[in-house]
């Protein structure tokens, strides 16, 4: 843990403790929460202490009439309570007059917000690590819209959250709607290419074989971020729509084009922050493949996959894809788990780090930009 400026021997000082620490598993955020807690309890033991869980049991038990409540069973009077919630978890269900119904983003921020307020008044002080964003997409306004996210940030500020946890944003000017309250968007980059690493050792970060490709304007800000890491070429596609219709609240993409350099021979490193449908990201794929690209990696924070796998299947049967990275953030479908071509990418370890670092005020400035993990991950293989 020293990496990060945090020891288990500090993070275990009572005296330096905010207050004791606690996590609340949201329905449907129990796996990452369950690995979170695995590293808590790794680091406590290093120090000689046993600690069976810092996960507090919970529950979100619903009336015959869908009416629900939010239930903490044991006390939580003067901790420091971290609640983890993923809202993309569509597999959670329950039964409504017979019938069964998947929860759907507005269900999971009901069940947070019933959580926090079971333990309000009673903890010391509570925060949010929520990786993908509530409303997270619906973030700015065209004309008559509303604006999910900024009322949601507003809603668990004024219910006396402290810190909101977060993870590739998909607009960190989000934060704006919360000024006054500590807002971390985190980036995996360091994660992502360690486990690409992992599974690729051989690629080569040079400007002659390998590029990285901002799928569109959106998303310039990460891919930037990788290409001067990774001291390669930096290119992107833009979205030409028909602002003459709409189609599904939105003007259509009539092309993706491109502006850059020459992708022929080079691996292609592609990054956003979701995967919905994957259609955009599979246009580019085919788009740069047109190009001459020789290999073409896509990687993606939140991989929901929500039109299914067989067209990913295609792209790399067809010799388009070559692999994709997403994050344990959010619930990923067990089919896509078994693809040979998805790397799954661990981030328990880092939203731990921020955990315990917020648990005891000490800045996570060096948590929150890796170069020097990352620096040293691309020297290790000189």
């Amino acid at each position: 843990m020293s990496n990060n400026g945090i020891t288990p021997s500090e993070f275990f000082n009572p005296s330096a403790q905010v207050a004791e620490l606690k996590l609340i598993a949201c329905p449907g955020a129990e796996e990452l929460t369950r690995l979170i807690d695995s590293h808590l309890k790794a680091w406590a033991r290093e120090v000689g202490i046993e600690k069976d869980t810092f996960i507090i049991e919970c529950a979100c038990p619903r009336f015959q009439s869908g009416d629900a409540k939010g239930l903490v069973k044991e006390s939580v009077r003067g901790d420091d309570i971290f609640f983890v919630c993923d809202p993309g978890n569509y597999n959670v269900t329950y039964t409504l007059f017979g019938h069964e119904n998947h929860m759907s983003p507005d269900d999971h921020f009901a069940n947070l917000k019933r959580l926090i307020q079971a333990v309000a008044g009673r903890s010391h002080r509570m925060s949010v690590v929520m990786p993908s964003l509530y409303g997270g997409r619906q973030h700015r306004r065209v004309v008559r819209e509303s604006l999910d996210c900024a009322v949601a940030l507003q809603e668990l500020q004024a219910m006396g959250i402290s810190n909101i946890i977060t993870f590739d944003a998909h607009d960190p000017r989000l934060m704006n709607a919360v000024p006054i309250m500590s807002f971390d968007n985190v980036m995996p980059t360091y994660q992502v290419l360690k486990t690409l690493l992992a599974h690729m050792p051989d690629l080569e970060f040079d400007k002659d074989h390998f590029m990285v490709i901002s799928p569109d304007e959106g998303a310039m800000n990460r891919n930037m971020y990788f290409s001067s890491v990774l001291g390669c070429n930096l290119g992107m596609f833009y979205k030409r729509r028909d602002y003459t219709r709409v189609v599904n609240g939105r003007n259509p993409i009539v092309a993706h084009e491109y502006l850059g350099e020459s992708v022929e021979g080079k691996t292609v490193f592609i990054a956003d922050d979701i995967i919905a449908s994957g259609e955009s990201m599979l246009e580019v794929a085919h788009e740069l493949k047109k190009r001459g690209a020789k290999h073409i990696i896509c990687n993606a924070t939140f991989p929901l996959f929500t039109s299914g796998l067989d067209k990913f299947d295609k792209a790399v049967d067809d010799g388009v894809l070559t692999a994709v990275l997403g994050t344990n953030l959010t619930y990923r479908k067990p089919e896509l788990l078994e693809r040979d071509w998805y790397f799954d990418v661990d981030c328990s370890k880092y939203t731990a780090y921020f955990i315990a670092a917020i648990n005891h005020e000490m800045s996570v400035g060096s948590i929150i930009d890796p170069i020097k993990k990352i620096e040293a991950l691309l020297a290790s293989r000189k």
